[in-house]
């Protein structure tokens, strides 16, 4: 196992293993696999959102894909990557605010870029860290198609830990853990110049095959209800709880549909529960074509309040809808497997996603 430097952890950091249940850099990884741990988050007032991803074996790419096709398989440590993206905009109806625009930033790198510990995952310039109560991730990117500096700090304090994983195919060979639903994050930009605060969320998944050999597509999200006031910055109030929904297509002709409401009712104390969702409704298709839907109560409509990613093969929105008579604000994703797996789509990625050997 190979550690940071210690100049890049933080004293009260060092040799620190996964305390608390964070996110354990170091899971293993079987050939043609992947793990990846990821972040959303929207600011309190509405206007901002972020994701980031941070990858083993870059589902994704289209390195790694051409590198399962050769004898043997592929190392999934040879394609990494810390996925990065700032949106603006997502409250057109509050008064105008400083605008960075979208950045976005994906530079897959192999193995020699990489540093790694139970509690840290550093890629290139890039760290993602975890210190036994929060994932704290410096970013260091240029970002694309248009080059532009990337880098600040985000800080992400789960309201509680979740434990359990869940299995998306028949095989249980891939599977979602919901590491932190509930979740605040401060944002600390120096270029773009930018600081926020809001509500996050984290979670992980790990496959030991490619995605695409077992999904054919999925619909994703994950809300929080806009009835209920915001209070998880108040110690003294339960925060509203999030509901993540899976709405899955297997590769067997299958379907999966999952629904979880999580939520913290003391504080630290992680509550799961299912959920039966109304069917899902049809949401516009995106400029690429790609379908999309999300589960919305029927006599109620669900509405894009913007698409901030738009590609061949995948789209991330804010979404509204109501669920089981619940007004609900969600971070959406639809992800075509069939798309990715197309050679026009590959060919076309390593444009905004390119790679450092």
């Amino acid at each position: 196992m190979t550690h940071f430097p210690t100049n890049l952890i933080p004293d009260c950091t060092k040799r620190l293993s996964t305390k608390n249940g964070g996110p354990l850099f170091t899971e293993k990884v079987d050939q043609d696999g992947y793990v990846w741990w990821y972040v959303d988050a929207l600011s309190d007032d509405g206007r901002y959102g972020l994701t980031i991803i941070a990858f083993i074996g870059s589902v994704f790419s289209p390195y790694y894909a051409w590198a399962r096709q050769r004898p043997g398989g592929a190392s999934p440590q040879e394609h990494c990557a810390i996925n990065i993206a700032l949106y603006d905009g997502l409250a057109p109806h509050l008064p105008s605010a400083p605008s960075h625009g979208h950045r976005w930033a994906m530079t897959e790198r192999a193995s020699r870029h990489v540093v790694v510990s139970d509690a840290a995952f550093q890629v290139g310039p890039s760290t993602m860290l975890w210190d036994g109560a929060k994932l704290i991730i410096k970013i260091d990117e240029i970002s694309l198609p248009i080059p532009a500096r990337l880098r600040g700090l985000v800080i992400v304090e789960p309201l509680a830990i979740w434990h359990e994983a869940y299995p998306l195919d028949a095989g249980a060979q891939h599977h979602w853990r919901p590491i932190a639903p509930l979740a605040r994050v401060r944002v600390e930009m120096s270029e773009p110049k930018l600081a926020w605060q809001g509500s996050a969320y984290v979670d992980s998944n790990h496959g030991s095959a490619p995605l695409e050999s077992a999904f054919v597509r999925w619909d994703w999200s994950r809300g929080k209800q806009t009835a209920t006031p915001a209070n998880d910055a108040k110690p003294d109030k339960a925060p509203a709880p999030t509901f993540v929904v899976y709405d899955v297509h297997r590769a067997d002709g299958t379907r999966l549909t999952l629904a979880k409401e999580f939520s913290v009712p003391a504080p630290a104390q992680a509550a799961t529960s299912e959920f039966t969702p109304p069917p899902h409704q049809a949401l516009p298709t995106t400029g690429w074509r790609i379908k999309r839907a999300t589960a919305c109560d029927d006599e109620a409509r669900a509405t894009v309040v913007k698409t901030v990613e738009d590609t061949p093969f995948y789209a991330r929105s804010v979404v509204r809808s109501v669920v089981n008579k619940q007004p609900m604000i969600a971070v959406h994703e639809s992800l075509s497997l069939e798309r990715f797996s197309s050679r026009w789509v590959q060919c076309l990625l390593p444009f905004k996603m390119p790679r450092r050997r």
